[in-house]
């Protein structure tokens, strides 16, 4: 059987509400998990697992973790009980080479993950391993770290990140709030550069125009460019959701494939 380069995809994936809620974020979520092939496992990069040096989900079975608080008991009670898979989290360990993974037992999947795929694959049916980001590492050299993993996309395997381009909470406002206008143009400056390969720019993402009001959490922009490292020569990528909620948060996705 023939098989298919699986896609890659960047979600902005917003409040972790949205694992309970419906919008248009979550429906056209939902959308990717009926369009693309079905997947063996999903590798998954969150901007919630930052560490120093770089661990690789390695259980059968991971946990469900609830990293935040003052959110209703119905999203703290939320389960997403998607096997693990060692043998991919071993792969992975083998392609980031002279990298050291460390095959981590106690993580599981937090929120930036979840909070997602509980729309893209409803039925938690499909193995879920998490890749944590390194914070020691600068942005660039995640950008040829993530070059690694490219062979997955030929393996079955859709590798997704989790983020958000511009987030900044102290500047959030729930409600009727307006996006401010630097959030609606460093939205529109990365999805430009992304949309045309500029991968140079979007390294240095924090050289752009509003970076240090629109992009002050280094770990929500980070996870933008491990999709990005994946992209195949002619390859054009496209963006199922974009927008600022809550005055200073994009909900930029960008897809590959």
């Amino acid at each position: 059987m023939m098989q298919h380069t699986m896609p890659a995809v960047f979600f902005g994936h917003g409040s972790p509400m949205n694992a309970i809620e419906r919008n248009p974020f979550t429906d056209a979520w939902e959308a990717i998990g009926r369009e693309i092939p079905r997947p063996r496992a999903v590798l998954a990069v969150s901007a919630h697992w930052y560490t120093n040096g770089t661990g690789v989900t390695a259980m059968p079975q991971p946990p469900t973790i609830h990293d935040f608080g003052n959110f209703p008991q119905e999203l703290h009670r939320y389960q997403y009980p998607a096997p693990g898979d060692p043998a991919l989290a071993a792969s992975v360990r083998t392609l980031l080479r002279p990298t050291d993974v460390a095959l981590d037992e106690n993580w599981g999947l937090d929120h930036g993950v979840w909070s997602v795929l509980c729309h893209v694959f409803p039925k938690a049916d499909v193995p879920v391993v998490q890749l944590s980001i390194d914070a020691t590492q600068s942005p660039g050299a995640l950008f040829a770290t993530a070059k690694k993993l490219a062979p997955l996309r030929d393996d079955g395997v859709f590798v997704i990140a989790s983020g958000n381009v511009v987030h900044n909470l102290a500047e959030m406002r729930f409600g009727d709030a307006a996006p401010t206008p630097w959030a609606v143009a460093y939205e529109a400056r990365v999805r430009d550069a992304a949309a045309v390969g500029d991968d140079a720019t979007l390294i240095a993402y924090d050289r752009l125009p509003d970076a240090a009001i629109a992009a002050p959490d280094i770990e929500h922009f980070l996870p933008l460019l491990y999709i990005l490292a994946l992209r195949r020569d002619g390859e054009t990528p496209s963006f199922p959701t974009a927008g600022i909620v809550a005055r200073a948060i994009s909900m930029l996705s960008v897809r590959l494939g």
